[in-house]
C-alpha cells in the first residue's frame, strides 16, 4: 500500500499474522517474545492504518477476547511477482503471434486515456491544473509521480518509480505506451521524455510544452 510505513516491530508482527491468519494479542505477544501490552500497542496503530482488523471471540463467561487478522490492505506489505509473471504470460503471447504483443499495449493505452480524459475534463481547461491531474494520475498507477513548473513556462513530470520495470526491462512497448498516453492525455503540449530507467537513470522525467495554440480538448 502506497504510503504506508510499517516499523521492524509491526512488519513481524504482521508477518506473525500473515501466517496465522487470525490470533489474539496473547497468541501473538508469545510467538513474539513481547508484552501483550506492546503487541496491543502495535495492533492499535496498524487498525488506524487499516491493515488489521478484529472479531469478538467468546471465552466461556469471560469477557469475548479479540481475534485479529491482515486486511487486503496489507496485501503490498508482501513480496509479489507480478511483473515476472506478466514477463512470462507476454513472453508465451510472443510466441504464439508477436503482434499481439502490441496491441495488448495499444488496448492498455487506450484503456489509461480514456479513464484519464474523463478526469482531466473535470479539473478544467487550466494547462498547470491538468499536468497536476496527470501526475496523480500517474502516482495512483504506482509511478510515485511529481510535477513541477519550470521557469520557462514548460512542466516536468517525473516517476520515481517504474510500475511496470521488469515488463520494460524485455519490452519496449511498455516504454513507446507511457509517452504514446501522455501525449494523447495532453495533445496541447509538446512532450519528450528527458530521462529514463530503462537507460540507467534513477527515474523516468517528461518535459511538458504547452503549444502556443493549446487545444482545450
Amino acid at each position: 500500500m502506497s504510503g504506508v510505513k510499517v516499523s521492524a516491530r509491526g512488519n513481524e508482527l504482521v508477518t506473525a499474522l500473515k501466517h496465522a491468519g487470525e490470533a489474539t494479542a496473547d497468541e501473538l505477544a508469545a510467538q513474539l517474545g513481547v508484552t501483550v501490552s506492546a503487541v496491543r500497542q502495535q495492533l492499535e496503530g496498524l487498525a488506524a492504518d487499516g491493515l488489521v482488523a478484529w472479531r469478538p471471540q467468546a471465552r466461556g463467561r469471560g469477557r469475548p477476547t479479540h481475534l485479529y487478522r491482515l486486511t487486503r490492505a496489507a496485501e503490498p506489505l508482501f513480496p509479489k511477482a507480478y511483473g515476472g509473471l506478466t514477463t512470462e504470460l507476454l513472453g508465451y503471447v510472443a510466441d504464439a503471434d508477436p503482434n499481439l504483443v502490441d496491441d495488448i499495449f495499444d488496448r492498455r493505452r487506450q484503456r489509461r486515456y480514456q479513464d484519464a480524459r474523463a478526469r482531466l475534463a473535470k479539473v478544467g481547461p487550466e494547462f498547470d491544473s491538468r499536468v497536476a491531474e496527470l501526475a496523480r494520475i500517474l502516482d495512483e498507477d504506482g509511478y510515485l509521480a511529481s510535477w513541477e513548473a519550470l521557469p520557462d513556462g514548460s512542466f516536468r513530470i517525473v516517476e520515481h518509480n517504474c510500475a511496470v520495470l521488469d515488463v520494460a526491462e524485455r519490452y519496449g512497448q511498455a516504454c513507446s505506451s507511457e509517452i504514446a498516453f501522455l501525449r494523447e492525455a495532453l495533445p496541447d503540449a509538446r512532450i519528450e521524455r528527458v530521462s529514463h530507467m530503462i537507460a540507467g537513470a534513477h527515474s523516468c522525467a517528461y518535459r511538458v510544452t504547452p503549444l502556443p495554440e493549446a487545444s482545450l480538448h
